[in-house]
């Protein structure tokens, strides 16, 4: 049910570099910005006196939110995959199922709000889990949690892509194990240095896989 090498040959197939290598470096940016934004916003509220200590307290700062966005990054997958998601979703089917290309050009950015609405839900429900890490949970609870949300949201994006959002649900709740299962798998990969650059494009690849396995076996 998991398409590893079926994903894997994809993305030399429907010609994905080029793409893979965009999201890397918007991911890049993401976090850097992020991680830049928050320590000017603390730099500009907090000024402690001594010169030394208020550069320290600031590297502090930085090299939290650093790794704090590092560990973020699942929740930021979507967001930055809904840039590429169209084309990838396209240039896939056009290569592995052509009868199911639908007509219309690619958006640069489809559902832009729902992914924002997504990004800030699985941001505030990872930072939530934050004080765990304090109990040694933390890290199991974020990998289930993201699990759950990048499993059901890549799905939904994929299946979605023909059935609409509502019957995308209803199949992925009918086929838990593959969606959550596959779910997980992107998620480990978000911990990966390096690959989690390009996790985003790789799990749309994964969920058109899965969809159009699923669709086929429902009408096999």
């Amino acid at each position: 049910m998991y398409p590893f090498v079926k994903t894997l040959s994809s993305l030399k197939k429907a010609n994905l570099l080029g793409l893979m290598l965009a999201c890397a470096v918007l991911a890049v940016v993401v976090v850097l910005g992020a991680v830049g934004l928050i320590t000017w916003i603390t730099a500009h509220l907090v000024n402690i006196q001594m010169g030394w200590l208020d550069t320290l307290f600031n590297l502090m700062v930085g090299t939290l939110t650093g790794i704090g966005g590092w560990f973020m990054l699942p929740a930021l997958t979507v967001f930055i995959a809904g840039m590429f998601q169209e084309k990838t979703i396209n240039r896939v089917e056009g290569i592995y199922y052509p009868n199911s290309v639908r007509s219309e050009e690619p958006k640069f950015w489809p559902d832009a709000w729902h992914d924002i609405k997504f990004t800030l839900w699985a941001l505030f429900l990872n930072i939530l889990v934050l004080p765990l890490y304090l109990f040694g949970i933390g890290f199991v609870v974020s990998i289930l949690i993201n699990s759950y949300l990048l499993g059901r949201e890549f799905f939904e994006s994929a299946a979605g892509y023909h059935l609409g959002k509502p019957k995308a649900k209803e199949l992925g709740l009918q086929n838990k194990r593959a969606i959550y299962g596959g779910g997980f798998v992107i998620t480990l990969m978000t911990l990966i240095p390096l690959l989690n650059l390009f996790v985003p494009i790789i799990a749309v690849v994964w969920m058109v896989h899965v969809y159009h396995g699923l669709d086929y076996l429902s009408h096999g």
